[in-house]
């Protein structure tokens, strides 16, 4: 696996991970409201524009082959603490032949230290069925105070086999 490089991705990854985010629903079998060439111009803006989220990436002999995205938001003040953040784990995805080696978990593993480097309060995820195992191993654990509410009909997600 000395091949294998995790790092931030860099401008020139964008269209690779855009490209990624499109594989991912295609595998899913979503549907779009754009064209392949539409979504990706559209993400890369959106990912330039949106400094909040950090993008890491894993590649194989130079080719980007997975990502994760920590989105970071920013907290209220408090008295003990006047800058505080949390993040949200987003979009994490390799591609399918490269599955079932543990490079999910490497990708976790490097949003997590960025979360640390960032001193980050918390970290959540919103996770599909079938990686909740995956975040388990990685230190994520259900909390009876984190709560959540749906203000608009999610986009139904494929349930795992």
């Amino acid at each position: 696996m000395s091949d294998i490089v995790i790092r931030p991705a860099l401008p020139e990854d964008l269209v690779p991970v855009a490209e990624l985010r499109w594989q991912w629903l295609q595998e899913n079998q979503g549907e779009t409201v754009a064209t392949r060439e539409e979504f990706v111009r559209h993400f890369v803006k959106w990912a330039e524009a949106n400094p909040s989220h950090h993008c890491m990436v894993i590649s194989r002999a130079g080719s980007v082959i997975g990502m994760a995205w920590l989105a970071i938001v920013q907290r209220v003040p408090h008295p003990r603490a006047l800058e505080r953040a949390s993040g949200d784990v987003q979009c994490v995805y390799v591609v399918p032949e490269e599955r079932d080696g543990g490079l999910g978990g490497r990708l976790i593993d490097a949003v997590l230290a960025l979360a640390r480097d960032l001193g980050l309060e918390r970290v959540t995820v919103h996770s599909s069925d079938r990686a909740i195992t995956a975040y388990s191993r990685h230190g994520f654990a259900t909390s009876p105070r984190l709560l959540q509410s749906a203000t608009a009909p999610a986009p139904e997600q494929p349930t795992a086999p």
